[in-house]
């Protein structure tokens, strides 16, 4: 029969353990009481400290999911004043985190949109209210929904008449601009405890336009603790500073009535659990509980003696104090009373197992010493070496060639990684996480920054950033609040001294004993993308400053238009008159020189004009050959909010184009001018909000040496009494109706023409053409 090593060798620890334990109980034979009790409290502040951790971890995503709804809505990736994107953001807050009772958002001008899980009885699990301010009036909706965000019942409530800027929420965030937390309280609507975070959404560094806001049950907290075991009598439970009772084991004490209905927590000097009240009723002084630091004391209650620990505050933002108690003689009757008996049993047992121990060795000792001679009758040349091993060491072979095996995966491991890492599409460069010098580098990475391998490996990180740019380095490696991960946008320094925009992310290795080993860096070049932007935001300035010059140019020019035709009437009634005179015997002198004067001044009047009219004659500009459908993209960019707001799609399907040949900026102004006419149509005809059918379409084709652009859109189409294209004709209520006629001007000045057609199903279709580029 073959043996097994390992089997022995765990007989022969198993001996070793009953030694241990012999010691461990012959050593609380010797120690006092003193040292029992100790350990009672030390268990008791491992409780308080799991309480407080627990507490943390319970609460901490009720502040990420605030500040993150916050940072959306601040940098405007959803829409704060767009109620029906805020309520999916809110929604899907509420649905990550089931601890979460409710999220919500009040804006300044008194607006709310507040999401929040129903009771059983309600139409659906989730209500959202949306309170929706325009001017003086006010509206308020409630919505039904199931865990899909399907609607289930809408009504309008028009007696509510809550305002979140007169709630302590709002107000002290608003003040503080900060993230806040208040004070613990019973929620109206659920009649369980919880608590409110809130944060500010800011607009600037001091303004702010709204606050986010989430609700909290606490009482999974109390659960929490109820599962908790500390002896047979053991509680533990939170105090807030103001000394009311947050959380016990027992729920159904937290809460008393007051005369007028209303819930409240129990204070502890009031509480029902009179253990618990004798040891912490004590510690209120002038309205507060104050623990600056962990306090472990002993008290006696009902003739027997207890060990209690009080905790520090959770933190600044939550003054919350674990506390927690125990019976003394739950840790130490029941070790006095078997004490003796086990240091018996553990020393007959350390006796039998060490006498098993040394029987044990000696047999495993004895294959190792036949190994040893075997060694040596080879090395003698008196033994075949080829000849097997006795079967004891099978195990062990079996184990070696295991670890070899491991050995030949992990190094393949690392040469595939050595192959993504210089294979990849991406930048990537390992650094050293305490001085930042490069440790090796790909292909890519080189490529990007313009140096070579070797070169790089002479240099650090920081030698890289424009040293016009505020500084950018790796954080040091032995602070203690170094992030793991970092995502930064940089400019760098090329080798031939161009700057670029790079995209870094970096990510620290930790080894096993959590000592930082390098940063792996991966690097973009973004520049690209960086020109697009400043493209299309010099796009904007220039079509803003293009706008208000053809409006006004083709304003005055109306005007100078219409002025003429009076002036030139009144010089030739003046000239008819002068005429009359001369025909009559007897002539006023006074009236012939007034005459003269009109007609004189008339004439100077046209003159005035006629200058002004040369003065704003619109300059045509210079024409080049640029890439339309490039142009079209951009401008559809830049009027992608006021769609999105609308809820109209905006769909561009120009394809692959020819070169043509115009001014750049004022075929933009075009563009944007009937994109704008547009998406104002199919708004007004009750198709916004994200319903089938609102868009506006751009197409473009080459037909008979010219590029023929089309402007299509789903709304009702063009009156046929209007007039189009005629100055100061318009159907908006504000509008100047130059828009159209200043769009024609454009689009003759650079050699093509404009017209309307209705659309084959429905709305309007707006076409213009733009001249080819010659080569």
């Amino acid at each position: 029969m073959r043996n097994s090593l390992g089997a022995l060798l765990a007989i022969g620890l198993a001996g070793l353990q009953f030694m241990a334990v012999l010691a461990v109980v012959f050593s609380s034979y010797v120690t006092s009481e003193r040292a029992l009790l100790d350990h009672a409290r030390d268990l008791l502040s491992d409780v308080g400290t799991n309480t407080i951790e627990h507490s943390r971890g319970f609460l901490s995503p009720a502040r990420g999911a605030a500040e993150l709804s916050a940072r959306l809505a601040q940098d405007r990736v959803i829409a704060s004043d767009v109620p029906e994107l805020l309520e999916q953001l809110l929604f899907q807050q509420l649905q990550l985190a089931p601890q979460f009772a409710g999220v919500y958002h009040g804006s300044e001008d008194g607006g709310f949109v507040y999401v929040m899980r129903a009771d059983a009885s309600a139409p659906g699990p989730f209500r959202t209210k949306i309170i929706r301010v325009r001017g003086d009036s006010r509206n308020t909706e409630l919505i039904w929904r199931d865990n899909e965000f399907n609607v289930i019942e809408r009504r309008f409530d028009p007696e509510d008449t809550y305002d979140p800027r007169t709630r302590p929420w709002y107000k002290r965030a608003r003040d503080q601009l900060t993230t806040i937390w208040t004070d613990p309280y019973i929620f109206f609507s659920s009649q369980q405890p919880g608590i409110t975070l809130a944060s500010p959404v800011m607009d600037g560094t001091d303004t702010v336009r709204g606050i986010v806001g989430v609700d909290i049950e606490i009482s999974a907290i109390s659960d929490f603790l109820a599962r908790l075991r500390i002896g047979s009598t053991g509680r533990a439970l939170i105090i807030h500073q103001n000394g009311d009772v947050i959380a016990h084991p027992n729920k159904e004490l937290l809460k008393t009535k007051d005369a007028d209905g209303t819930l409240r927590f129990v204070d502890i000097t009031q509480f029902e659990d009179p253990i618990a009240r004798a040891a912490f009723s004590g510690l209120k002084a002038n309205g507060v509980v104050p623990t600056p630091t962990e306090t472990l004391s002993q008290f006696s209650y009902g003739g027997e003696t207890y060990v209690s620990v009080i905790m520090p505050p959770i933190s600044e933002h939550l003054p919350w104090t674990i506390a927690a108690y125990a019976l003394e003689s739950d840790f130490t009757e029941v070790i006095k009373q078997n004490r003796l008996q086990n240091i018996w049993i553990a020393a007959i047992v350390a006796a039998v197992t060490g006498l098993l121990g040394l029987a044990l060795a000696n047999y495993i000792y004895k294959p190792v010493r036949a190994f040893a001679v075997r060694s040596a009758l080879i090395a003698q040349g008196e033994i075949d070496p080829s000849e097997p091993s006795p079967k004891t060491y099978e195990e062990l072979d079996n184990a070696n060639r295991t670890l070899m095996q491991q050995i030949a995966r992990r190094r393949e491991t690392e040469m595939e990684f050595g192959q993504t890492f210089a294979l990849s599409s991406r930048g990537m460069a390992q650094i050293d996480a305490g001085s930042g010098r490069f440790l090796r580098v790909n292909h890519k990475f080189c490529e990007i920054t313009g140096y070579s391998e070797e070169e790089l490996e002479r240099m650090t990180f920081a030698d890289l950033a424009d040293p016009s740019d505020p500084p950018f380095l790796l954080p040091a490696a032995d602070t203690g609040a170094t992030p793991q991960e970092i995502n930064h946008e940089m400019r760098c320094l090329r080798h031939d001294g161009t700057a670029i925009w790079t995209m870094v992310n970096a990510i620290l290795s930790f080894n096993q004993e959590g000592r930082p080993l390098h940063f792996v860096l991966t690097m973009d070049d973004i520049s690209h993308a960086k020109r697009a932007e400043e493209q299309i935001t010099e796009l904007s300035k220039d079509l803003s400053n293009l706008s208000r010059d053809n409006t006004m140019g083709q304003m005055a020019a109306g005007l100078a238009h219409e002025l003429n035709q009076p002036l030139t009437a009144i010089a030739q009634n003046a000239d008819s008159a002068l005429f009359a005179i001369d025909q009559m015997a007897v002539a006023d002198p006074e009236l012939r020189h007034t005459l003269e004067e009109i007609a004189d001044q008339s004439m100077r009047a046209g003159e005035i004009i006629k200058a002004l009219r040369g003065f704003i004659r619109r300059d045509e500009g210079m024409k080049t050959a640029f890439d339309l459908p490039e142009l079209v993209q951009q401008t559809r960019r830049l009027v992608m909010a006021e769609a999105r707001v609308a809820g109209i799609a905006v769909l561009c399907e120009t394809g692959p184009l020819p070169p043509v040949n115009a001014n750049r900026i004022q075929i933009a102004q075009v563009l944007v001018n009937l994109m704008r006419n547009a998406i104002e149509a199919v708004a007004e005809s009750g198709q916004a909000g994200g319903q089938a059918g609102g868009q506006v379409r751009v197409t473009a084709s080459v037909e008979d040496g010219c590029v023929r652009v089309a402007v299509t859109d789903t709304g009702p189409g063009v009156d046929p009494e209007i007039t189009l294209f005629s100055e100061f004709e318009t159907t908006k209520v504000n509008g100047m109706g130059l828009g159209l006629s200043i769009c024609k001007s454009i689009v003759e000045a650079n050699g093509g023409r404009l017209w309307h057609e209705p659309a084959p199903e429905a709305g309007a279709t707006f076409l213009f053409t733009v001249a080819l580029a010659t080569a």
